[in-house]
């Protein structure tokens, strides 16, 4: 499965009722609870990163990846667009590029 695939799963479950989608109920709820759930779910990814569990840290990485697109949609961002700005980031080193935001 692709993010772009992932990112349509999304969608098609924000218009699904709230009865039939967890989805569609977490972004109900609007932006600051995707946000905070999205903060719930990389916490966890960052307790098996540390703990050392390879097949927890898989697990925990494919929530982080889904609640982030859950985020963005809640936004109104589009992968492709987050896409694009690692596109434009490529061609110089993550320092300089830090450098490059203050």
């Amino acid at each position: 499965m692709t993010l772009e695939e992932l990112e349509r799963i999304v969608a098609a479950r924000a218009s699904a009722s709230t009865e039939e989608s967890w989805t569609a109920k977490l972004l109900a709820k609007g932006p600051e609870k995707c946000a905070e759930k999205f903060g719930e779910e990389s916490i966890e990814a960052i307790i098996e990163a540390i703990k050392g569990d390879r097949d927890r840290l898989t697990s925990e990485a494919a929530d982080v990846l889904f609640h982030l697109l859950v985020l963005l949609k809640s936004r109104d961002v589009a992968l492709a667009d987050v896409m694009a700005e690692l596109a434009q980031r490529q061609g110089q080193s993550g320092l300089q590029e830090k450098a490059n935001r203050s």
